[in-house]
């Protein structure tokens, strides 16, 4: 066992128990018997989960003398399994008939992890995860992440009340699952310079233990890309690890706010209008994170080159725009299914007159201090293109189907989606969105110089 995980496990509100290093698939049923005593087991998985270790899962439940409610349920290993509400559905009435003595015991990647916490957790069941790839922290996380008629949304429930992750096995997944673990968990190096922001600004105080663990093995687990691309036990325990204390960092936080910033929003607009949830394997979630880190990146190199001092407060409450002219704004650029959200966040965030005033008179104040803390916590847009693509995973929106003008319509549009203040928002604050985006897209700009990914 990781001692980090150990100590995150006695801050965790809901995962109680991980069996986290070599050979440890056959520790399950030692940790199911301890943490549902006289329960049943129904174990879930699909055909390529159950050939990684289904037979390893299913020896140790017995040997352990835990009573099975059903035989294990298989989904088909093709096409790849999607995380859509109607799989939710179908497993929940699986399980349901089985009983409240009954908890599932998935074994499974992201996908079909979020399938079975999502059906236990909507019958107010507990259930465990046997982890197959290093590809999210959301094991270890509540909420799923699921598509429901083409609209994919965090839908609430409980996290795992434990977790077997087993280095071999996850070494031993297809490469973009490690590889979208990746692009899931280098999006927290900017997501933390986004909750410096936040810090200084009065609006989301850091909690110094979360962020110890969200970011204390961040930068090692990042260290070695093409290490991570060959699948090297070392380092895809390291990206394993620092996946699931992500996953344990939010539960201490009751909160995504240690792991998920302003990269995560790029991310979040492109599931939220569906897009390539119709390819086969469905496009990942840590794909299109890592490319929207790129995008953060690159915005906070362009907001740390600003002359900040120089920012005439009057001018820019003078020329703010109305509420009505936001709100307008905001319909324009969303589809009907997200507009009503996008609005609601987005006024939330809108300051106008003495409010506006009163939050850019904080900003030159504290900007010295997030300045010189945000340039030790970010790495280069440069270098996050160059660690995704060692890794093998995504690195430039071309690659995950997103055209030019969607890409740059993106950077509009992120901001409109979360209530989270990032970056996205001090530079709406400061009236300073069109000149960053006109920069980043015009000829010198990076996004000028990386039209495409070859460049």
């Amino acid at each position: 066992m990781s001692k980090l995980i150990d100590t995150a496990l006695e801050t965790a509100t809901q995962t109680k128990a991980i069996a986290f290093g070599n050979d440890v698939n056959k520790k399950t049923g030692e940790l199911f018997a301890q943490n549902f005593p006289g329960k049943k087991v129904f174990v879930v998985a699909d055909q390529n989960t159950f050939g990684a270790c289904g037979k390893q899962v299913v020896d140790s439940l017995r040997e352990a003398h835990v009573e099975f409610a059903a035989e294990p349920y298989i989904f088909p290993g093709k096409p790849t399994l999607y995380a859509g509400y109607e799989n939710v559905e179908k497993l929940r009435e699986v399980i349901r008939p089985l009983g409240d003595e009954t908890v599932v015991c998935s074994i499974a990647s992201g996908t079909l992890n979020d399938l079975a916490k999502l059906a236990s957790g909507e019958l107010g069941r507990k259930y465990m995860n046997v982890c197959t790839a290093p590809s999210v922290d959301g094991y270890a996380a509540f909420g799923a992440s699921i598509a429901k008629d083409g609209f994919k949304s965090t839908h609430s429930c409980p996290a795992p009340a434990a977790l077997v992750a087993d280095l071999q096995t996850m070494a031993g997944a297809p490469a973009r699952l490690i590889s979208t673990g990746y692009g899931d968990l280098i999006e927290k190096i900017p997501a933390g310079a986004d909750w410096i922001l936040a810090d200084a600004l009065g609006i989301e105080p850091i909690d110094e233990y979360v962020w110890s663990l969200a970011q204390s093995t961040l930068r090692d687990a990042l260290a070695d890309p093409a290490a991570v691309a060959n699948g090297q036990v070392d380092a895809v325990a390291k990206l394993a690890e620092a996946n699931i204390i992500s996953g344990l960092a939010m539960q201490a936080a009751q909160s995504s706010r240690p792991a998920s910033g302003a990269g995560h929003q790029f991310s979040h607009v492109w599931e939220m209008e569906g897009h390539g949830t119709d390819w086969d394997p469905p496009l990942s979630h840590g794909m299109k994170v890592g490319i929207g880190t790129v995008a953060s990146c690159a915005i906070w190199q362009e907001l740390l080159n600003l002359d900040i001092d120089s920012i005439d407060i009057d001018q820019v409450v003078a020329q703010a725009p109305t509420k009505e002219q936001v709100e307008a704004k905001v319909r324009s650029m969303h589809t009907d299914r997200i507009v009503e959200d996008a609005v609601k966040h987005t006024l939330n965030k809108h300051l106008e007159g003495e409010a506006l005033r009163n939050r850019l008179e904080k900003i030159k104040q504290v900007w010295p201090q997030v300045c010189a803390k945000a340039k030790e916590q970010l790495y280069a847009p440069q270098k996050v293109w160059d660690m995704l693509k060692e890794a093998g995973a995504p690195y430039h929106p071309e690659m995950i189907g997103i055209d030019w003008e969607r890409f740059r319509q993106t950077h509009y549009k992120a901001q409109n989606i979360r209530p989270r203040y990032t970056v996205l928002d001090v530079v709406a604050d400061l009236g300073k969105t069109d000149e960053i985006v006109e920069k980043l897209f015009s000829a010198d700009g990076f996004w000028g110089q990386h039209r495409h990914p070859q460049a």
